[in-house]
């Protein structure tokens, strides 16, 4: 089983970052969301999308926005 979340291939929308195994770019799920829609309302709009991907798509995004915090606190300490 594979158990990318993402995939990032020019020859699939340019390169643009998607759910892997679909053509749903994560950028869709994010304005989703900040227009104020539920995971399940996204789910229901994108149906090759599985919930594991969305939340550990989220979870990433949660390490990457921490990591990021911390690197960029180091740089003003």
């Amino acid at each position: 089983m594979d158990t990318r979340i993402l995939n990032i291939d020019p020859e699939i929308l340019g390169g643009t970052p998607v759910f892997a195994g679909t053509r749903v770019p994560i950028k869709n799920l994010f304005d989703c969301l900040e227009a104020g829609h539920t995971i399940d309302y996204f789910l229901d709009d994108f149906d090759g999308v599985q919930r594991e991907q969305v939340l550990r798509v989220l979870a990433m995004s949660q390490r990457l926005i921490e990591n990021a915090t911390s690197i960029l606190n180091e740089n003003f300490a």
